[in-house]
């Protein structure tokens, strides 16, 4: 999916490769966006130029906008008078400013804003400034007819045919933050980093974010903390998301914003420039396995410091510099440049807020964990969840198995999976609530059918040919085939 279409709100479902005509020992994800509108915090755009996108859109009319300041007439002329300064502003913002000078007092708006102007709050810039964005998708509605084109192109599907474009990588980003007053340290993490689902989900579960514009200091948060979008246990959301993984075998990347260690701000710049990452490679060589074997990613090991077990390896594995050298190179002249020893190994920033780093991200581990022992919701965990969130809060399962035990980690792989007998219940209650709304439906037409007085409507509607149509569908629901199909995805929680 183009990232550029989809803000917040998604939703997926994952799928056998077989039903999508491709490697049937895998499943796929597919996702639609549920959103018209983006809701975009343009942090660069206080740079004039910097953020072309911004601009054009902000310039728009029509635009919902948030915490810019609100300019007066005197305002634009000045700007306009700077000659040097105003050149800086990508063509729309430019034309959009002129056009408030030069309009005549009383005539039009009162104010404007500029994509440069945030609002100010007790004399300072909000970091905070927000507007809506319509979809480029739609907005630029030729490229995307281009793109669709070409993907049925080399998929040599005819236009007719459903285009489904299941997800290819899958790469988060983790915002970072140095130690800022009461707000604790968590840039321990290099630019980009893969991890195996276990670490990935810790990563996950706990949703934690650093110190954000948008919030008033590091701690949980995201989609799996925000009750309004879902009125569901999260651990529901969870056990789908870790079947996800499981059953579609995607790598876990989570690249770096913010900053990278206490010492090196980058913004979203890099968050930004994995994708273009991605897509200079093969699929074979963004494998994350490959690229381990040959030494582009590095495993991270638990250490001492001032006495005390630092957790590293719970980050996984961090890019080398082999990794920048052979693949940022195909961005960067001079990658080394770009990607230097204390970007790369963090630590060597400062390794004291580097292990105290490590031990906010396992107190929150830990800490988030233990809500779901609280709350009784863990009974309704998958084993695989569940064990991992017993090793999180208490650091070992109730087997006595840690982190590292091959009992443990065999769990997450899609094998282990389709042979157990919760996955088998998970897909008979899919089935069975399949089969079920099929039933009722059926009931239901059936039930107007054979209403008294409704024979017009009966007739004017072809509605035996709908009974009957409605009767195959709820067959097919219930049948041996059907729950075969099943096979691959996430099923339902057993109720």
């Amino acid at each position: 999916m183009n990232p550029k279409t989809q803000d917040d709100i998604t939703a997926s479902t994952v799928v056998s490769g077989g039903q999508l005509g491709m490697d049937a020992a895998r499943s796929y994800k597919l996702v639609e966006n549920c959103e018209d509108l983006l809701f975009q915090r343009p942090d660069d755009a206080i740079h004039r130029g910097y953020d072309k996108q911004a601009e054009a859109d902000i310039a728009t009319p029509g635009t919902f906008l948030s915490n810019f300041e609100p300019l007066t007439r005197a305002d634009a002329i000045a700007m306009r008078d700077d000659a040097v300064a105003f050149s800086a502003f990508s063509e729309p913002m430019a034309e959009m400013i002129s056009r408030f000078a030069d309009t005549a007092e009383g005539d039009g708006p009162t104010y404007f804003v500029s994509s440069a102007n945030p609002r100010l709050v007790e004399g300072k810039p909000s970091k905070n400034p927000r507007y809506l964005q319509q979809r480029p998708d739609r907005t630029n509605a030729r490229a995307t007819a281009v793109a669709e084109l070409s993907s049925r192109l080399v998929r040599r599907l005819p236009s007719g045919a459903p285009l489904l474009l299941p997800v290819e990588v899958v790469a988060a980003g983790r915002r970072n933050n140095p130690p800022d007053g009461p707000v604790p340290p968590l840039c321990s993490y290099s630019p980009l980093h893969y991890m195996e689902v276990p670490e990935l989900f810790m990563e996950f579960i706990s949703s934690m974010t650093g110190k954000s514009p948008s919030t008033t200091g590091a701690g949980s948060e995201g989609a799996l903390t925000k009750g309004p979008f879902n009125a569901l246990p999260a651990i529901i959301d969870l056990n789908a998301a870790v079947l996800s993984y499981v059953l579609t075998g995607y790598d876990g990347w989570v690249s770096a914003a913010g900053y990278v260690g206490p010492h090196v701000r980058v913004d979203h710049d890099f968050s930004l420039l994995v994708p273009e990452l991605f897509s200079r490679m093969t699929p074979d060589e963004r494998d994350a396995r490959n690229l381990v074997a040959e030494g582009a990613l590095e495993k991270l090991t638990d250490f001492e410091h001032d006495g005390r077990r630092v957790a590293a390896s719970r980050l996984g594995y961090r890019m080398t510099d082999r990794l920048a050298t052979k693949y940022f190179g195909r961005i960067f002249l001079h990658p080394d440049v770009v990607f230097t020893p204390e970007m790369l190994r963090p630590e060597l920033q400062d390794v004291g807020i580097f292990a105290e780093s490590i031990a906010t991200i396992v107190a929150t581990h830990e800490r988030v964990a233990r809500s779901y022992f609280q709350d009784g919701t863990i009974a309704l965990a998958v084993p695989p969840l569940r064990a991992l969130l017993q090793i999180m809060a208490e650091g070992f399962t109730a087997e006595g198995w840690g982190l590292d035990s091959p009992e443990f980690r065999v769990l997450f792989t899609r094998e282990a999976v389709l042979a157990s007998v919760w996955y088998a219940q998970r897909l008979d209650a899919k089935q069975a609530a399949a089969s079920a709304r099929a039933n009722a439906g059926l009931a239901a037409i059936e039930k107007f059918v054979s209403t008294p007085g409704n024979e017009e409507p009966t007739a004017r509607l072809d509605m035996p040919a709908r009974v009957e149509a409605a009767r195959v569908g709820a067959l097919q629901l219930a049948s041996p085939e059907f729950r075969e199909q099943l096979v691959g995805t996430a099923g339902s929680t057993p109720l």
